[in-house]
């Protein structure tokens, strides 16, 4: 039996989706997804009525790290990953540092 699943549409199959962190000046990470970054940074840096809670209560942040992908369902789902991992394994992704990433 096959099941039936809705296409994408042809907007959602042409759309880029991101997964990102910011950086506050007090250090502190936020991870959060997009389908459009740079108009999201600006209101989360800008602390715009769209901005998220955590970023609204805190100081200035900075675009420190992302990434693309295709769907909003993969983004979501690497967003929850992310969110999940300590804090020295976050800051090796955002360095690079994949022989780090992989001990950790």
């Amino acid at each position: 039996m096959v099941s039936e699943v809705e296409p994408e549409s042809k907007e959602q199959h042409l759309m880029t989706f991101f997964v990102y962190m910011l950086r506050s000046s007090s250090n502190d990470l936020y991870i959060g997804q997009t389908n459009n970054l740079i108009e999201r940074e600006i209101q989360q840096t800008s602390k715009s009525s769209k901005a998220a809670k955590f970023i609204k209560e805190r100081s200035d942040f900075k675009l420190v790290y992302f990434e693309k992908y295709k769907t909003r369902l993969e983004s979501m789902r690497r967003e929850k990953q992310l969110k999940g991992w300590t804090r020295a394994k976050k800051e090796a992704l955002i360095k690079g540092d994949l022989k780090l990433l992989k001990k950790l």
